[in-house]
């Protein structure tokens, strides 16, 4: 689940990502327009969730994946839309 905060005088709008996955002990989020080289992690909630807020800028877009327990690339299916990439597969894509 993706959910967007929108500051009128910030130039950056507060984006909180959430994943629920019964299987996962580690969750990251992957992409966010950083040459997919780093990755924010994402805490672990007592419900077994996994959240991560990020500050972006406004008037952005930006595609990204979750990589859960270190080998499952996962899409967030309330993304704005999906792109195809490289590997034949699709990335999340959010626009601000």
């Amino acid at each position: 689940m993706i959910q967007k905060t929108y500051f009128k005088t910030k130039d950056y709008c507060k984006v909180k990502f959430s994943i629920e996955n019964e299987n996962a002990t580690t969750a990251a989020i992957i992409g966010l327009n950083n040459d997919w080289n780093a990755s924010i992690v994402m805490s672990k909630k007592k419900d077994g969730s996994f959240v991560a807020e990020v500050n972006l800028p406004k008037d952005s877009v930006h595609e990204f994946k979750y990589f859960v327990n270190d080998e499952e690339w996962i899409n967030d299916s309330s993304a704005d839309r999906f792109e195809p990439n490289v590997y034949g597969e699709t990335n999340s894509v959010i626009s601000l």
